[in-house]
C-alpha cells in the first residue's frame, strides 16, 4: 500500500514539473523569440529543474513543442465548446463564437503565436500537428452546423473549412490591435461568415431548383 501512495505521489510530481517546463517555454515566447530560439537550459531553469532532468520529462525540445501545440488547440476547443453551450441559451452563433476566439486570443496571445508561428514553420512534425488541430476545429464545427442546419453535411464542411481558415487569419491580424481595432475586426469577421453560411444556403437552394427543372 505505501509503494502505491509513493508511486501516486511521484507521479503527480512528474506531471507537475511536465506542467511546468510547458508553462515555462510558453513564458519565454514573444513577438520577437520564437519556439526555434527557446533554449533548453533557460527552459528548465525556469520551470525550476537542472537541464539533465529535462530529459525524464520530453525526448527533446520538439516534443516539449509539440505537447504545446496540443495543449494549445485543446484549450481553445474547450473555450469554444462552451461558447457553443452559452449558444444554446439563446445567444449569436456568430458573436458569441468570434467574441469568445478574440477574447482567448487577448487573453493568451503567445499561445495563439505558437500556433500561428509553427504552422508556417519550417518543422514538418509542427506543421502536421498544427494542421490536425485546425482540422479538430473544422471537424467540430461541422457536426455543430449538421446538427443547426437543414442542408447536406458536404456544403456545412465547406462552410466550416471557410470558416476556420478566415478565423485563423483575422487572429493573426488581432494579436497587435488595440481594443478599438479589435472590435471593428468582430463586426468584419461577423460579417464575412455570415456571407460564408447565406451562400452555403443560397447555393444549396438554387442547385435543388436546377434538379427540379432538369
Amino acid at each position: 500500500m505505501k509503494n502505491i501512495k509513493t508511486g501516486g505521489i511521484r507521479a503527480q510530481q512528474k506531471e507537475r514539473t511536465r506542467r511546468n517546463l510547458i508553462k515555462a517555454a510558453f513564458n519565454q515566447l514573444n513577438a520577437e523569440q520564437g519556439f526555434t530560439s527557446l533554449s533548453l537550459r533557460e527552459v528548465a531553469r525556469e520551470a525550476g529543474i537542472a537541464a539533465t532532468s529535462f530529459y525524464r520529462h520530453f525526448r527533446d525540445m520538439d516534443e516539449l513543442g509539440l505537447a504545446m501545440v496540443d495543449e494549445s488547440g485543446l484549450t481553445l476547443r474547450q473555450l469554444l465548446r462552451q461558447a457553443r453551450k452559452r449558444i444554446e441559451k439563446g445567444g449569436s452563433v456568430l458573436r458569441t463564437s468570434i467574441t469568445t476566439f478574440i477574447e482567448f486570443i487577448d487573453k493568451n496571445p503567445k499561445v495563439f503565436l505558437l500556433l500561428l508561428r509553427e504552422r508556417a514553420g519550417t518543422s514538418s512534425a509542427f506543421r502536421s500537428a498544427i494542421a490536425r488541430e485546425i482540422q479538430y476545429f473544422i471537424v467540430e464545427l461541422t457536426d455543430y452546423l449538421d446538427n443547426a442546419n437543414q442542408i447536406p453535411h458536404h456544403y456545412n464542411e465547406a462552410q466550416a473549412e471557410a470558416m476556420v481558415t478566415i478565423a485563423f487569419n483575422a487572429g493573426a491580424e488581432a494579436i497587435d490591435f488595440d481594443i478599438a481595432q479589435r472590435q471593428k475586426l468582430i463586426e468584419d469577421l461577423i460579417f464575412q461568415l455570415r456571407m460564408i453560411s447565406q451562400g452555403a444556403y443560397y447555393l444549396y437552394h438554387k442547385e435543388q431548383i436546377k434538379q427540379s427543372n432538369d
